[in-house]
């Protein structure tokens, strides 16, 4: 039988697709569409979900590229406490390993997409200023390089408005000159659900479209247009008016469930209402009035600030060996 086309949906995240679910921290209760696999770990602090696209049908179902996207969500974050700090930065550092599968010598390459000049998309730039970067280290006194420590560098190069030249050209000079064995893509994302935004990570070994999460799609930074292995991180800083258009009615929607009897003509019709598709009616609603939209927290300034400190925490705890949760915060300028 044939399988009913997705929906186009404003998110980089890959559990929020229809084939999988609206994330965060699902139960999934039905069985899911051939070629995707789903496994989920951690706690309520931190908890992980696996996303495993395994098949072209996979690919269909849930609009994704083959491979594994691994999504951490976590809502105490925003708190800003030490211990959920920590946690999140070594089980990012752990969720990131796992993608690696290069030599310890080899050197990676990371990349902060971005515009620097707008708070809600400088998360790449900023994390390439907190990471400890040591390939000329590694060049020029190597004599000085302890053990453990990678050859690593970074660059921010910027995007196609400031520049005038696609970012993925850029990277790709950039790669063909030092050659690494791995590029690590950090970037802004956009979500489904208001309740991600600047609480939730995903990584991905299929590599990163900037941009496509809010419909300004660039050129892919992926192994096909690089020619080596793509690791993309990122955070969702911003939803689209749509998305909170139609969270603030599911509320009210349950509210009213709650509120009602349920063998009553009101509870029934409430019941029935197919939310996917109401989404999408809201979208074109709003299309001619807000366009593209998107929202992000009015504390956007320090709250990415704080978030791009964890990703370059977690980056740099995976990619040098002797770099641990003693360590967190001691590269970070």
């Amino acid at each position: 039988m044939a399988m009913k086309p997705v929906r186009s949906i404003r998110t980089d995240m890959a559990d929020e697709s229809r084939a999988v679910g609206a994330g965060p921290r699902l139960i999934y209760q039905q069985a899911l569409p051939d070629g995707i696999r789903v496994e989920q770990d951690g706690d309520e602090q931190v908890s992980i979900t696996r996303v495993h696209v395994i098949s072209p049908l996979g690919e269909q179902n849930t609009g994704k590229p083959m491979g594994t996207y691994i999504t951490m969500d976590m809502p105490d974050i925003r708190d800003r406490g030490r211990d959920v700090y920590e946690k999140a930065c070594r089980m990012l550092a752990r969720e990131l390993e796992s993608l690696i599968s290069i030599g310890d010598r080899d050197t990676v390459l990371v990349v902060g997409l971005g515009n620097w000049n707008v708070t809600a998309d400088s998360l790449g730039p900023r994390v390439s200023s907190h990471l400890l970067v040591t390939r000329h280290l590694h060049e020029y006194l190597p004599e000085e390089v302890d053990d453990g420590v990678r050859p690593v560098c970074a660059i921010t190069p910027g995007v196609l408005g400031l520049t005038g030249i696609e970012t993925g050209h850029i990277i790709k000079g950039v790669v063909d000159q030092i050659k690494p064995a791995l590029v690590i893509a950090v970037d802004a994302l956009a979500s489904r659900n208001m309740n991600r935004v600047n609480a939730s990570l995903q990584l991905a070994n299929t590599g990163i479209s900037p941009g496509s999460g809010i419909g300004n799609k660039r050129m892919a930074i992926n192994q096909e247009t690089l020619g080596v292995p793509v690791i993309a991180i990122g955070i969702p800083t911003v939803v689209d008016a749509a998305t909170i258009v139609s969270d603030t009615i599911d509320l009210m929607i349950d509210s009213m469930m709650k509120q009602s009897d349920t063998d009553s003509g009101l509870y029934r019709m409430l019941a029935n209402i197919d939310r996917d598709e109401k989404y999408q009616d809201i979208i074109n609603l709003l299309e001619p009035y807000s366009g593209n939209l998107v929202v992000t927290p009015k504390d956007a300034d320090e709250t990415v600030e704080y978030l791009s400190k964890l990703v370059a925490n977690g980056i740099n705890m995976a990619l040098h060996k002797n770099i641990d949760t003693k360590d967190v915060d001691r590269f970070i300028q």
